[in-house]
């Protein structure tokens, strides 16, 4: 559970993945890299240019095993291969079954229109903006996750893996003997149980251990290590060394009327008629093709940046000029067109803390969205830049009125009092324990990701962030990680 204490005081959920393959496992299997100026950022910011863009190209490659869509069409002229790998463990591929009457507007619209909603045939290419066909973590008509991918049968069977499930890592504690001057944190302490009384088990690494919980679940498990705000730690007896700020991509949706009358889709109804239920399930048990091949009818997207005449005096949050400030992700019906937006490169800091010294106890989660004044802009501009790509000529055959809320989509207050009532988290939690360069007074893990002031720690995933990507982390988490794999193995082939 998450406290937004600047959209009205409500709470909502952070959906979180306690299954081999974490979030990867439970996700929207969105596949979206961000823009090459993400990475140069990490670079510039740590100090490493191994976290460049271009230094990362092989990793980007690596992970990756693109494979048509499940429906057999060419997907030419809906991704470019230049910039895809197709022998890695992630399947990615395009949607399974298209929306002609909706994708066709979509196109055609991004053609009448240009400029900021100009067509780009692949988001991931490194220059995101503009509008792109949708790309997933999917493969033969099923989701690809972290389990599917790195983790199969002849994997798990390796004698020096071993895989504990239903188990809870409590602490990490320090191992006798320091090294280099530093106290080493070798040692994992966890449970089986379900309470703080439950019986733990300690193990203790010979190298060093790998920490890789996740956005909230590392900076819960280093709190609760006495790694964390000193401040705060102490009010519940816990002694700490490192502030632990968190980011994540506000999101809400809008929405227009449609007519669209000469809407073949047999699919149409899926929604709410379960005799296409039964027969989708039964397509897709077959031969895993069919409308369950794919997440929804989310065909497009549109990565869009807001001219700087919006938001003067303030500081441009994103990493440069090809990196977008929001994200518009398209899904429509015959009589609805629906886009999820996001603000893609936010300002705002969160805050992930304990309430109890018991590590059993859910952490306290604060996005602190739409605090920092460019985001409430940012969040603005999208919404208007959604109905501006609706006044496209495609849609003027179709297009009936917006949705009640935004007849009024003209005025400020009445668009920032949207986002402030709808806004929840987009499931991108990051930077709760980010990289700085070494030596940094700031930061919790140098650019190699190993702890700072210590020995033996190393974190590995969404956590380690100095910035979040313009684009769903997901794709980002594997790149990092294969970079961090050939960090590990020099470090200990040296």
């Amino acid at each position: 559970m998450i406290g937004i204490s600047r959209l009205l005081h409500r709470r909502d959920l952070m959906v979180r993945g306690h299954l081999l393959g974490g979030s990867s496992s439970v996700n929207g299997m969105v596949y979206t890299r961000g823009s090459s100026s993400d990475y140069d950022r990490f670079a510039r910011v740590t100090g490493e240019p191994g976290w460049s863009w271009n230094a990362l190209q092989p990793y980007i490659r690596k992970h990756e095993g693109f494979v048509p869509p499940v429906d057999g069409r060419n997907p030419a002229g809906e991704f470019d291969p230049r910039f895809h790998g197709f022998s890695g463990p992630i399947h990615t591929t395009l949607q399974a079954l298209l929306n002609p009457p909706i994708d066709s507007r979509m196109i055609a619209a991004a053609n009448q229109l240009k400029g900021e909603f100009s067509f780009n045939l692949d988001l991931n290419s490194g220059t995101p903006l503009g509008l792109a066909w949708h790309q997933s973590t999917t493969g033969h008509g099923e989701r690809s996750s972290a389990a599917t991918g790195y983790l199969p049968a002849s994997v798990r069977a390796r004698p020096n893996l071993h895989i504990l499930i239903g188990t809870r890592v409590t602490r990490v504690l320090p191992t006798s003997g320091d090294r280099q001057g530093k106290p080493s944190l070798r040692t994992v302490e966890f449970t089986s149980g379900t309470s703080n009384s439950s019986p733990r088990t300690t193990v203790t690494a010979t190298k060093e251990v790998i920490l890789s919980a996740g956005s909230i679940g590392t900076p819960h498990i280093l709190l609760h290590s006495g790694i964390g705000d000193k401040s705060e730690l102490k009010k519940i007896g816990i002694a700490s060394v490192v502030n632990l700020p968190s980011v994540d991509h506000p999101i809400f949706a809008v929405a227009v009327n449609l007519n669209i009358t000469n809407d073949n889709d047999p699919w149409a109804n899926i929604d709410t008629n379960t005799t296409l239920q039964a027969e989708a399930l039964e397509i897709w048990n077959s031969n895993r093709t069919g409308p369950l091949a794919s997440f929804g009818r989310l065909d497009q997207f549109i990565f869009g940046r807001v001219p700087p005449s919006k938001f003067k005096g303030l500081a441009d949050p994103s990493s440069g000029p090809n990196s977008a400030h929001y994200e518009l992700a398209f899904t429509g019906s015959a009589n609805l067109l629906l886009a999820a937006v996001a603000v893609s490169s936010p300002a705002s800091r969160g805050t992930v803390s304990l309430q109890t010294n018991n590590p059993f106890d859910q952490p306290l989660i604060d996005p602190q969205f739409l605090t920092a004044p460019i985001d409430v802009i940012l969040a603005r501009e999208a919404i208007r830049a959604f109905f501006k790509f609706t006044t496209a000529p495609a849609w003027k055959d179709v297009l009936l009125s917006p949705t009640p809320g935004f007849v009024n989509n003209t005025v400020d207050s009445v668009l920032d009092e949207f986002s402030r009532n709808t806004t929840i988290a987009n499931l991108h939690p990051i930077g709760t324990a980010a990289m700085s360069p070494v030596n940094a007074p700031w930061g919790v893990v140098d650019p190699d990701l190993l702890l700072k002031k210590a020995s033996g720690l190393r974190i590995i995933d969404a956590s380690v962030y100095p910035y979040i990507p313009c684009g769903h982390t997901q794709a980002s988490v594997y790149i990092v990680a294969e970079r961090a794999a050939d960090v590990v193995k020099a470090t200990w082939r040296a």
